[in-house]
């Protein structure tokens, strides 16, 4: 099954496990330790943010440290980018119609 990255951001615990890997690569026994949860479950977790391409394995030795992939993290970016413009938009329009208000009440 293709996962998209939205369907891996929509857990709180990925997201979590994003924001603890965002910093420095770490090892999925090292992720674990930051949760209440089975190593195992981590380790699911692991896999769909790879399967989505958000975060990286990559083998040191003995151990796999999982790293964030920033370029997907710009896909994420980019399609909230449209949803910025809109809202900035909006609070300009608020802003103008505050001030308005303010400038009759005042004046």
């Amino acid at each position: 099954m293709r996962r998209d990255i939205f369907q891996a951001i929509a857990d709180p615990t990925r997201r979590a496990i994003i924001a603890l890997i965002a910093l420095q690569a770490m090892t999925p026994n090292a992720i674990a330790e930051n949760f209440n949860t089975t190593r195992q479950a981590v380790s699911k977790h692991l896999r769909i943010l790879t399967e989505c391409e958000l975060v990286k394995p990559e083998q040191k030795g003995r151990e796999i440290y999982y790293s964030l992939e920033i370029d997907k993290m710009k896909e994420i970016e980019k399609w909230l980018e449209q949803f910025k413009k809109i809202w900035e938009t909006k609070f300009n329009q608020l802003d103008s119609l505050l001030k308005n208000l303010n400038d009759k009440k005042n004046g």
